[in-house]
């Protein structure tokens, strides 16, 4: 769990889409137990951000994606009630399309499913989950992948 770090860690974060819809997860374990993310996870030793990616989205949500370019890197700071820093995360996110599988939640995903990226009121994201789903989005269009 890494509570109480004495620098930060890196995560890789993915945003996964597939016929126009963005993969979310709920996380099923802290930090943000309970709420709707992208799928990843910490980087392993020796391990390329790229791989990291893979591995993160077919351990949490059954599927097989294809990487592509960096959308963006984000800070995620949790801070106590003493304002002692308890989770502190350097989230390196990544594009990425579907390939193979069908979505099922595994690991320390407690539930997936497809959004619509025009509408992500029913999910509690983070303000900058929904800022990278749209940074995501123009770069697929961008990349002429809608």
């Amino acid at each position: 769990m890494n509570d109480y770090p004495n620098r930060p860690l890196i995560g890789v974060g993915v945003v996964v889409f597939k016929d126009g819809r963005v993969l979310l997860i709920r996380r099923g374990k802290p930090p943000r137990e309970g709420q709707w993310s992208l799928p990843g996870g910490r980087q392993r030793l020796g391990e390329r951000v790229e791989e990291t990616a893979r591995r993160e989205v077919a351990e949490e949500a059954g599927i097989e994606v294809e990487v592509g370019p960096l959308v963006d890197v984000v800070d995620s700071i949790t801070r106590d009630g003493q304002g002692a820093v308890q989770y502190h995360y350097t989230l390196v996110d990544l594009l990425a399309e579907w390939r193979a599988g069908e979505a099922a939640a595994g690991h320390d995903a407690a539930e997936v499913a497809w959004a619509d990226p025009a509408d992500l009121a029913p999910y509690d994201l983070w303000d900058e989950t929904r800022r990278i789903i749209a940074l995501a989005m123009e770069k697929r269009t961008a990349a002429g992948s809608e």
